[in-house]
């Protein structure tokens, strides 16, 4: 009678147990449930569930937060085992009712093929100091659509408890959580799509709250690498996949239209020539009188004949030879013509810049400069040569508006070279010790604006006008004075150099769709197996040495 109490105590014992893991439904993607009834029962059901490796290298022990996400979880778990992190695999439900939580712990374990050991600290049915004993905690729960291993590490963190992964003996030890140690820093490697890694340094710092945490830059692969915690690690993820994104790119069509005019007036008679610069001279006869007549006036011994106009005279004796007086004589310019000269310079340089980009186009010549340095008692000087680009500069700088507007920096400049400047500098090694030295100089007109428009419309710029007048006259004193007659000693001359510049620019969005793939063979196609032509020296052709003529037919036969 007694055998039979004692065996339906066990056979009811066995059945509440049954019924508890019983509630334990593990759902495979492939199955519809798998039940866990016991221990050996769940093992064997989850022996195929992809597993999560557990850490263990040769570096110090690794404390995987129990909070953490399974990816944290496996990362760590795979680094310590140098095992890779398999691909987590949601469960459909995991349910637990009134079971301790040692074989949940266990049952969730082997689900994620988690090595594990319960440090003995943890005194689940064993006498604290004060010889209590410590009841071990049974829990109820439910979860769905979860990992193994973000179940067991939401369990552990829930009774303080975490896991440590033994290097040495690749076994996680789940032992009791230290309330005044901080949170475990998570490494990890955020491999940058777009972005640079200088421009997101300083928006994944902001995000970093522990002292301990920090963000390490590769330029190299454009990788930052993140020590932090696991909430940091959440920050950071999310400013990546907000900040790292493409940068749009805007289309810059200009049009540089440079319109010049130079009319030029010439009316008058000019006696410049005449009166502005005469030469005179007075001096004796180099030609000989013998030979050289002089109509209208007499041969003299000794003198020369001169042509009109001039004035001849015998000094004999101590003037006995014959001197002159001359001079260039008359000469005048007679000018009544007008004169025009149009030209029109047009530029339409088109290039694609990144948003918030600044792009140059530059039509420009290069003048040369010459630098000379002034030399000394020791020093003989020197010179060396620099250049300055002349012509036409436009700076765009574009950045895109929420709503496809387009804010624009616009900076053209024009700049032309002017008159030499001279200058004289003391010291030296000239004679007199003055240098004088000669520079180019520069006209520059530059404008910097700011302005919006809406995508792709055209802003028209003008404004870089170049006027220069320039007049002339000159006048016979007296003679150019006289009523009506005074016209014939007067000219005048008048000049205008014009320029306007006007500037189209064209701002694009550029679009996905806007891109073409260009088919290129280049790499598939094969070198060219032709043997190139090349010289052969040897031959009667090519080569400097006498050909052997003994066998005039091979004579010119190359050699090879």
């Amino acid at each position: 009678m007694k055998l039979k109490t004692l065996l339906a105590t066990l056979l009811g014992t066995f059945l509440l147990q049954h019924m508890a893991f019983c509630q334990t439904n593990v759902v495979m993607p492939d199955q519809s449930a798998v039940a866990a009834v016991t221990n050996e029962v769940a093992a064997d059901a989850v022996t195929n569930v992809p597993a999560l490796a557990v850490a263990a290298t040769n570096q110090p022990d690794v404390v995987v937060a129990s909070n953490a996400p399974v990816e944290a979880v496996a990362a760590e778990a795979s680094a310590a085992t140098n095992a890779p992190a398999p691909e987590a695999v949601n469960i459909p439900l995991i349910q637990f009712q009134e079971v301790p939580i040692t074989t949940a712990i266990e049952n969730l374990a082997r689900q994620a093929n988690i090595n594990y050991l319960l440090d003995p600290k943890i005194g689940y049915g064993q006498p604290d100091a004060n010889g209590q004993i410590k009841p071990e905690p049974t829990l109820s729960i439910r979860w769905e659509n979860i990992t193994a291993a973000h179940a067991l590490a939401a369990l552990l963190d829930n009774y303080g408890l975490q896991m440590v992964a033994d290097s040495k003996t690749k076994i996680v030890r789940i032992t009791i959580k230290d309330p005044a140690a901080p949170p475990p820093l998570v490494t990890r490697v955020v491999q940058l799509k777009y972005s640079s890694v200088s421009n997101m340094m300083g928006a994944t710092s902001s995000a970093l709250t522990d002292k301990r945490s920090k963000v390490v830059p590769d330029t190299r692969t454009s990788q930052l690498i993140v020590v932090a915690t696991e909430p940091e690690q959440a920050s950071v993820e999310i400013l990546v996949n907000q900040l790292d994104k493409p940068t749009r790119q805007v289309l810059i069509e200009t049009r540089l239209v440079e319109i010049s005019d130079n009319p030029t007036t010439r009316k008058g008679i000019d006696w410049r020539g005449t009166l502005q610069g005469q030469n005179v001279t007075f001096g004796n006869s180099l030609i000989d009188p013998q030979t050289t007549t002089t109509p209208g006036f007499n041969n003299f011994p000794g003198g020369q004949a001169l042509g009109a106009p001039g004035v001849v005279a015998n000094t004999g004796g101590g003037f006995g030879s014959v001197g002159f007086l001359n001079a260039d004589g008359l000469s005048a310019v007679i000018s009544f013509i007008n004169s025009s000269a149009d030209a029109q310079i047009v530029s339409t340089p088109r290039l694609v810049t990144l948003d918030n980009e600044a792009a140059t186009i530059s039509v420009t010549h290069q003048v040369p400069v010459f630098n000379v340095t002034a030399g000394s008692a020791n020093n003989s000087g020197g010179s060396s040569v620099t250049y300055s680009n002349v012509g036409t500069t436009l700076t765009v700088t574009p950045r895109i508006s929420a709503n496809d507007n387009i804010w624009l920096k616009v900076v053209p400049e024009v700049s032309n070279q002017g008159a030499d400047q001279k200058q004289s500098v003391g010291g030296g090694s000239s004679v007199s010790g003055i240098q004088v030295l000669s520079a180019p100089t520069f006209d520059v007109r530059t404008i910097t604006t700011q302005v919006i428009i809406p995508n792709a419309n055209t802003l028209v710029m003008g404004g870089l006008v170049l006027d220069n007048p320039v007049s002339e006259t000159t006048k016979v004193p007296v003679l150019g004075d006289i009523p009506y007659l005074g016209h014939a000693f007067r000219s005048e001359t008048k000049s205008t150099d014009k320029r306007d510049l006007v500037i189209f620019i064209t701002p694009t969005i550029v679009k996905d769709q806007d891109f073409q793939l260009h088919p290129n063979n280049f790499l598939a196609t094969q070198p060219d197996a032709k043997r190139p032509v090349i010289m052969d020296p040897e031959s009667a052709w090519n080569n400097t040495e006498p050909s052997d003529w003994s066998n005039p037919k091979t004579a010119l036969i190359p050699t090879r």
